[in-house]
Formats: structure tokens, C-alpha cells, sequence
């Protein structure tokens, strides 16, 4: 008998930053500090922090650490401020 392997999917609220000098994203994960990626477009730079964020938990699986949750109910919007 074969042994399903069970995934748990989690979700995070992922910062991409636009780079004015070099152009592509810079992407930055809040909940999980020191989580880091970077793309030459929208699209790879998504790609690249999920593989990044899933490497990231699979460390701390390893390493027997709680796997860090995100509070539910983060809500990022855009305001503007007038001066």
C-alpha cells in the first residue's frame, strides 16, 4: 500500500518592490524574515519567491520549527496622503 504524502498549503502576503535602476521586482515575504526573491519581470519574480518561501518552510520542517503562520484578515492598500 502506498503512502499518500499530504501537503498543507499556506498563504502569505508577498511584497514586490519595482527596481528604478536595474528594472524587474525585488520581492520581500514580511511574515517570513530573511525571505527574498527577485525577478526581471512580474511573473518570474512571483515564481521565484514561492520556490523561495517553499524552501524557506521546508527548512523549518526539517529543522522541527513551528511553521509560521500569517494572521488572517491582512489587508495591503494603497492610500494617499495629501501634504
Amino acid at each position: 500500500m502506498r503512502k499518500s504524502i499530504k501537503k498543507k498549503i499556506y498563504q502569505y502576503t508577498a511584497i514586490f518592490e519595482p527596481d528604478k535602476e536595474t528594472g524587474g521586482y525585488t520581492v520581500t515575504i514580511p511574515s517570513l524574515p530573511g525571505c527574498i526573491s527577485e525577478g526581471d519581470t512580474f511573473e518570474e519574480a512571483l515564481k521565484n519567491i514561492k520556490e523561495a518561501a517553499s524552501l524557506y518552510l521546508e527548512i523549518m520542517r526539517k529543522r522541527k520549527e513551528g511553521i509560521i503562520k500569517e494572521e488572517k484578515g491582512v489587508i495591503v492598500a494603497p492610500i494617499q496622503i495629501k501634504v
